[in-house]
């Protein structure tokens, strides 16, 4: 029974490119955590504002719909590894920026909106092509194990990297600086990882001929596949509505006197959760019901993020973020497996970034809502209000997309061959591709 619920390794033991992409990506996902972490506190410190804090959401958003689906699409025209390498670069630079402003005690909050702005244009290309490069590392059988695995990835960074920052911020001579400086370094991890994969140039057939009309292809795709347009729509309901974030430090320093070592927890207590779950994954790959265990996962977020709202005490405070974090961890493993396995390769990556996009939209998105929210009631009304909303929300589409709710996936599904993908006047998706759909979803912050 052990072997049945812990998470499958075999993707580690059998391919060393994705073996070493892994170990190269839990690294600098805990230094990417700092910067998070430390960016955040820096701006509530030097403003006192959750509409301040809310708008650095914005400054994620507008880089990442802006670049997000384009960057998709060259992913699928161009060398997936080069595009790694270059956007990995790019994002080091763009930390050793940040911990340069923080050193030098410039305390100019609109510089970091423009930094989180840039890094966010560079994330939004460097995500989902490494995302794509899954498929191309394991055999299908093995990408739900993939998925799992890279959810432990973000579940240790959730973990480790906010309890770390608030250490390190409260250390007199490391400081935000400190949290900057060592992102910056983890990511030499992450260029390991993919300085070593072979060379991933594109073998797609799409006729399109511009980068407008490919990015309106993918969306085609999306919107013509009913189950992966579900899988979408619930995650924005639960990052658009349940992910307060915002109001963590007001709601911090309103019950726990502001300690950045209690708010470091926050987000630790949603990481062991979500670790927790990605260690026990195993029953994740047998899940039948898949668009209904979804929405119930979604329903469960939203849950913990009320009484999250109304708890008094740290303990349960804690208990409620774990919780919310261990059905994010099963949102999205259903949602990237569906992604990776149902979609033609010529396809990957504009499904993949549009994934991305809808993630970090909903979740930049919400950020704000709830910061503007909390500033013109309180921050516990505002995070009361977007739990139950969250709940509301997955029952409309439920509701609404019957056949997401329905959805089971096909026995050993496999991705459609690229001849059966539609094109971007098709009046369908291909043959079979409402069936082969459903595996995954998330309330993605991350």
């Amino acid at each position: 029974m052990r072997v049945k619920l812990l998470a499958d390794v075999t993707p580690l033991r059998e391919a060393p490119a994705f073996r070493r992409m892994w170990a190269g990506g839990v690294l600098s996902a805990v230094g990417g955590a700092l910067t998070n972490f430390a960016v955040t506190l820096q701006v509530y410190e030097l403003t006192r504002s959750t509409a301040a804090v809310g708008l650095l959401g914005l400054a994620v958003l507008v880089p990442t719909l802006a670049v997000g689906l384009f960057g998709g699409a060259a992913a699928d025209a161009l060398d997936r590894r080069k595009v790694v390498l270059v956007a990995t670069a790019a994002q080091a630079l763009v930390s050793a920026a940040l911990a340069a402003q923080a050193y030098a005690g410039l305390g100019w909050v609109w510089l970091l909106y423009v930094l989180v702005a840039a890094a966010s244009a560079v994330e939004a290309v460097s995500v989902p092509a490494r995302r794509t490069v899954l498929a191309a590392l394991l055999p299908a059988g093995q990408l739900a194990a993939g998925q799992a695995l890279n959810r432990l990835t973000f579940q240790v960074m959730m973990t480790v990297g906010p309890a770390l920052g608030g250490v390190i911020v409260a250390a007199p001579h490391l400081g935000f600086g400190g949290c900057y400086l060592i992102d910056s370094a983890s990511f030499a991890a992450a260029l390991y990882g993919a300085v070593r994969l072979p060379s991933l140039g594109n073998k797609s057939s799409s006729p399109e001929r511009t980068r407008l009309s490919a990015v309106t292809a993918g969306v085609s795709f999306i919107r013509r596949t009913p189950v992966l347009a579900g899988a979408f729509l619930a995650d924005l309901n639960a990052t658009f509505f349940g992910l307060p974030a915002s109001l963590f430090p007001a709601i911090n320093a309103e019950r726990f006197g502001g300690d950045p070592r209690t708010l470091g927890l926050f987000t630790t207590a949603i990481g062991v959760g979500g670790l927790a779950t990605a260690l026990l994954s195993g029953p994740l790959g047998r899940v039948s019901r898949q668009g209904l265990a979804m929405l119930a996962a979604v329903c469960v977020w939203g849950a913990s993020f009320a009484v999250f709202a109304l708890a008094a005490s740290l303990w349960l405070t804690l208990l409620s973020l774990a919780v919310a974090g261990a059905a994010d961890t099963i949102t999205v493993v259903l949602r990237g497996t569906i992604v990776q396995t149902i979609t033609p390769d010529e396809f990957r990556g504009r499904v993949t970034a549009a994934e991305y996009v809808a993630g970090i939209g909903g979740a930049e998105l919400g950020s704000l809502e709830a910061g503007l929210l909390g500033s013109l009631t309180t921050p516990v009304i505002s995070a009361l209000t977007g739990g139950l909303l969250t709940m509301a929300g997955a029952v409309v589409i439920g509701a609404a997309l019957p056949a997401f709710a329905r959805y089971r996936p096909a026995p050993a599904a496999s991705a459609p061959p690229p001849a059966a993908a539609p094109a971007a006047g098709d009046a369908g998706p291909p043959a079979g591709a409402e069936g082969a759909v459903d595996d995954a979803a998330r309330g993605e912050s991350g």
